[in-house]
């Protein structure tokens, strides 16, 4: 399988480097695209279409194919996979039903592919992600391979899209299923954040609102932590303080904790409207703001995801949480050339609201503030 990776501010500039990467007669089949909601997805959709390539794609909070991030952009990983590997499957879920729609997608895919693994993204904030894994589970086993982002809009925070050839939705689920007889795919998904304090028990909360940790408001009790000052409704910048630098750590019976950044306060009782359920019972820590050693973890993670599984790949796909930008700003720039370095081949990566993977040595979760890089080689 040959991968290349275009980019550009328009579509115009999309045309000729397509154009460009096709001169020497490479027919791609498949195109991964990641783009800003200020890009027109339709007319890069028609325009992939007519050259006859299958499109998975979503808006991003930022685009990228190498070290240098960007915004506003339109970044695509091309590849000439044999299109009996792959299948591309979109859904709309307006009932909230997303176990349901992943069943389904699950279903199909079984009925083609012996073992099948699964790309996906998602739109809209209000996306039960969690239920969306759940559902490729109870089809395809707890061992089943999901990777994805749920999409992002430039940090607007107001409709997000997902695409394929000739459908849209800003409430709705893009999916590639792999044959992982023929393709080898293998990912890591890695935070970094440090844990400070002892474990302590969410003793009040209801799906993801979080009232109570140890019997605190959890404003409260993560702020004395975070050492913030000026914790009232007038201060702008306390809740993306929170989110990006002070997230809980919800702690598993096995593998990595898992990150749940407090969203949206409640100030009548001083509560949080976390990313994901934070179950009332379970345990949590809370975190120090990033420092290098964060970057240092991901690229080491991969390192190790090379040595110990994936020696060669073909491509490599990147979804990074949004949060990561925010709080490390331009070290970013470090963190994607390492993680590049690594196989050395062509790379697409975006800035995500939310990543989906399995955790190390746990479950598919769905997570916050982390880096989740996949390799793919045909086999």
């Amino acid at each position: 399988m040959k991968a290349k990776s275009i980019k550009g501010k328009s579509t115009e500039e999309i045309k000729d480097a397509l154009d460009e990467s096709m001169a020497d007669g490479y027919q791609p089949t498949l195109a991964i695209v990641f783009l800003s909601i200020k890009q027109d997805h339709k007319a890069i959709c028609k325009l992939l279409d007519d050259a006859g390539i299958a499109v998975f794609g979503c808006t991003t909070n930022g685009e990228f194919i190498d070290e240098i991030t960007e915004k506003g952009s339109v970044a695509i990983l091309l590849l000439d996979i044999n299109k009996n590997y792959f299948q591309i499957y979109f859904e709309e879920y307006p009932e909230k039903n997303y176990r349901e729609i992943t069943n389904r997608i699950a279903r199909k895919a079984k009925e083609t592919f012996a073992t099948p693994a699964f790309f996906i993204a998602g739109s809209n904030m209000e996306t039960d992600a969690e239920e969306l894994l759940f559902g490729f589970e109870d089809v395809a086993g707890k061992d089943v391979n999901v990777y994805g982002s749920m999409a992002g809009d430039d940090f607007t925070f107001a409709d997000q899209f997902v695409f394929t050839n000739h459908n849209s939705s800003s409430r709705g689920l893009v999916c590639i299923a792999l044959d992982e007889g023929k393709i080898m795919i293998k990912g890591v998904a890695t935070c970094g954040w440090r844990a400070v304090g002892t474990v302590r028990t969410v003793t009040k909360s209801e799906g993801n609102h979080v009232y109570t940790v140890d019997d605190t408001p959890v404003l409260d009790i993560t702020t004395k932590y975070g050492g913030l000052e000026n914790v009232s409704p007038d201060n702008e910048g306390l809740l993306l303080e929170i989110a990006a630098n002070f997230p809980l750590q919800l702690q598993r019976e096995k593998g990595d904790p898992v990150m749940r950044p407090g969203l949206v306060i409640d100030w009548k009782d001083r509560s949080f409207y976390c990313s994901g359920s934070v179950p009332q019972g379970s345990k949590v820590r809370f975190s120090l703001p990033p420092d290098f050693d964060v970057m240092d973890k991901v690229i080491k993670g991969v390192e190790h995801l090379k040595d110990t599984q994936m020696p060669d790949a073909d491509a490599l796909i990147v979804f990074s949480c949004a949060g990561r930008i925010l709080s490390l700003g331009p070290l970013m720039t470090q963190e994607i050339e390492g993680i590049k370095k690594v196989w050395n081949v062509p790379m697409l990566g975006m800035f995500s609201n939310a990543e989906l993977a399995r955790a190390t040595g746990g479950n598919l979760e769905m997570h916050n503030l982390t880096t989740c890089c996949v390799a793919l080689k045909e086999k």
